[in-house]
């Protein structure tokens, strides 16, 4: 698998807390100039980032992020704020502790309200696996299909740890065929990257790929 292939399907990510405009603006550039599939920042650079990039990339954000436990009308206004500053995919965290409670109708509704925010814009969710059971990421996998969300996601990144080749290939085995699948956190290598594409994941959430890329390409390979 080539590095451009790989690029492609890459969410060029910043999330960290002192995230400067600057940093921002070098990830827009980089995101843009490598051919990745979108840049995911935080939800306060969005407008900005937009307004920058043009058409040159998607702006993708987080809401409910990192902890999942806002209300429903909170992620909602969430999502229809990023959408209107220039957001062209969103990324949600569902809450977790309803999963633990088995509150399945609740989730269900949750993502569907946050969904119908995003209209034909993309919505992945984020179950933040390492929280989670076997049997909890199958039911959740069951649920998302059932939302009408374009992507289920492993992780947040800000968690006790990130994706994993079991999740990625446990979420292949049990989402409808029409869900798609993102890993994030943790993807440190190139060989990482192509691991979790062939286990069938269609996008990565990563600040690193690129990175890794730009230093092959300085050092001449």
């Amino acid at each position: 698998m080539d590095n451009k292939t790989i690029l492609a399907a890459v969410d060029h990510t910043l999330l960290t807390q002192t995230a400067t405009w600057e940093e921002i603006k070098q990830v827009c550039d980089d995101g843009a100039a490598y051919g990745c599939a979108s840049v995911c920042i935080p939800a306060g650079y969005v407008k900005r980032a937009a307004d920058y990039l043009g058409d040159r990339l998607p702006v993708c954000t987080v809401i409910g992020f990192p902890n999942g436990y806002s209300t429903t009308a909170v992620k909602v206004f969430e999502a229809q704020d990023a959408i209107a500053n220039g957001a062209r995919e969103i990324d949600m965290v569902i809450n977790i502790g309803w999963a633990k409670d088995g509150r399945w109708d609740d989730l269900l509704a949750e993502i569907r309200a946050v969904k119908e925010a995003c209209g034909e814009l993309v919505l992945k969710v984020i179950i933040e696996t390492c929280l989670l059971t076997r049997e909890e990421k199958v039911k959740l996998c069951q649920i998302v299909s059932e939302s009408g969300a374009d992507y289920i996601k492993t992780s947040t990144g800000f968690s006790s740890a990130g994706a994993t080749r079991e999740d990625v290939a446990l979420f292949k085995a049990n989402v409808a065929p029409h869900v798609k699948i993102k890993a994030a956190g943790g993807i440190s290598s190139l060989q990482d990257a192509v691991d979790f594409l062939e286990l069938g994941a269609d996008r990565l959430g990563t600040s690193r790929i690129v990175k890794l890329v730009k230093g092959q390409q300085a050092q001449g390979y």
